[in-house]
């Protein structure tokens, strides 16, 4: 019984087709190619870092051109009013200082309030020469553009304060002008 009973499991497990292995086998082709893709892989990476680099190197540049690009904008800005405030003095303070409704005594204010604001630009013009053309100012780009920035800032400043003060002279001149036409008018009843 022992007999059948060991052919009839030698049967079954024949016709299970199992298979025993013995000895595991080395395969050579699967180590290969995984030499092979690390070897890729760090390729891959050298070549990674060298973009990060030349992009971190690009960024700079375009940094500097950027703070280049401010400082343009803002010597364009400042020449812009300074050339204002040129032209407020020449036309406007010409009439107000003409009219005759301007007292002789206010001439030397009005003139030295003016003056003062020119003054002041041309000093602003000179200390942005000196930012620009030194080198003795050891200072960055970035830094450069932020101090002619607030100089930009300055001269708008300046040339709001001259358009205030030259309304309120055209202001005066036309009260004036409407006093001494009330005051002089003929009262013919």
């Amino acid at each position: 019984m022992k007999s059948k009973i060991l052919i009839l499991a030698m049967a079954l497990l024949f016709s299970l087709n199992i298979k025993a292995q013995g000895m595991p086998v080395y395969d050579n082709t699967n180590f290969i190619s995984l030499i092979k893709q690390l070897l890729e892989s760090g390729k891959q990476t050298s070549n990674l870092i060298k973009t990060v680099k030349f992009l971190k190197t690009q960024k700079e540049n375009l940094e500097k051109v950027n703070d280049v690009i401010k400082q343009l904008k803002a010597v364009q800005e400042i020449n812009r009013n300074n050339q204002r405030l040129i032209d407020i003095v020449n036309d406007d303070l010409r009439d107000i200082l003409n009219s005759p409704f301007i007292k002789p005594d206010e001439i030397t204010r009005i003139s030295d309030s003016f003056n003062s604001i020119i003054d002041t630009s041309l000093d602003n013009l000179d200390f942005i020469d000196q930012i620009l053309s030194s080198d003795y100012m050891k200072m960055s780009d970035a830094e450069r553009a932020s101090i002619l920035k607030a100089k930009e800032v300055q001269t708008k400043e300046m040339v709001a304060e001259i358009t205030k003060k030259t309304e309120r002279y055209r202001d005066i001149i036309s009260f004036r002008k409407m006093q001494d036409k009330i005051n002089n008018r003929e009262t013919a009843y």
